[in-house]
């Protein structure tokens, strides 16, 4: 009984711990290819949500083995990061050789049931991998290219949705995407930054192009295009016939959105995670909870 009692704390440790291998918090990210379906007002269909879901599982496991393949290929310099020194591989608290097996068999899952969901969608899948593992194994000491490889792996998410959902991705859909994924980025380098200014360790080399003057310019720059872009995409001839002439209302709390995260990024220095941010700051919750609630209002009830 003892030995049974003593053995699930260490089970459940174990499991902890694969938990932030496979940065299941990062799984947020993947929610992107639900929204080509929710534009088109079409989220809330049975027969659009079901592929929509088994996809985001399919770019979950592909995300996850990625993320094990960069920490197997940073264990070195990660070790040396005042933050990136605690992750699981890292501090040697989970096997390297167990990641690595769990990283082959989530390349190979994800891949054959993206297949399975749907063909052209596979390809989506392999894309958004062969593009993480050529930043993983290089790409992303370049920099400015490895802010456009990450970028790219938010479109591909966005465009690979509106396949599943079976609906046009608008040009408009497709910058705002990019730009927003950009700005998250680029708020991410600023953070490597700040961080390496106040541990004195270096950061990688691509981080090492930036300087936190020019960041916080194309952070100002940025935020500016994707509120235009927002507003532009609002009352385009093509969203008013579908939705109505009401959608430019929840430009509103995109405008809050970005000056929040700005407000995070510039005054706190705190734009280390997007992920955490959004699952911490309350203020970010509500302006996200209530554009999601405006834009369905808008496009199902009025």
């Amino acid at each position: 009984m003892l030995v049974f009692t003593y053995r699930i704390p260490i089970a459940l440790a174990w499991i902890i711990r694969l938990f932030f291998v496979l940065r299941v918090h990062h799984w947020i990210k993947n929610l992107f290819i639900f929204i080509p379906g929710f534009f088109a007002g079409v989220i809330l269909d049975i027969e659009v949500i079901i592929p929509l879901f088994k996809g985001f599982l399919c770019f979950c496991m592909m995300s996850s083995a990625i993320y094990v393949l960069n920490d197997y290929n940073d264990l070195e310099t990660d070790r040396l990061h005042p933050k990136k020194k605690n992750r699981p591989l890292a501090s040697g608290k989970f096997s390297v050789t167990t990641a690595l097996i769990i990283m082959a068999l989530l390349f190979i899952a994800s891949i054959t049931w993206a297949f399975i969901v749907k063909p052209q969608f596979a390809y989506f899948i392999i894309a958004y991998g062969l593009v993480n593992i050529g930043y993983s194994f290089g790409l992303k000491h370049v920099s400015l290219l490895d802010i456009f490889l990450v970028s790219s792996g938010f479109v591909l998410r966005t465009v690979s949705g509106g396949i599943l959902a079976d609906v046009f991705v608008s040009e408009w859909l497709i910058i705002m995407v990019f730009l927003l994924s950009i700005f998250l980025a680029f708020a991410k380098r600023r953070d490597d930054l700040v961080l390496s200014q106040k541990s004195g360790v270096l950061p990688r080399m691509s981080v090492r192009q930036y300087s936190v003057e020019f960041v916080n310019t194309c952070l100002s720059l940025i935020s500016g295009i994707i509120v235009v872009s927002y507003i532009m995409y609002t009352v385009s001839e093509q969203v008013i016939e579908r939705t109505g002439h009401h959608l430019y209302a929840t430009s509103i709390f995109v405008f809050a959105g970005m000056l929040r995260y700005l407000q995070i990024t510039l005054v706190k220095n705190d734009s280390g995670s997007p992920t955490k941010i959004l699952l911490t700051d309350r203020f970010l919750q509500i302006v996200v909870l209530g554009w999601i609630a405006s834009f369905l209002i808008i496009i199902y009830w009025l």
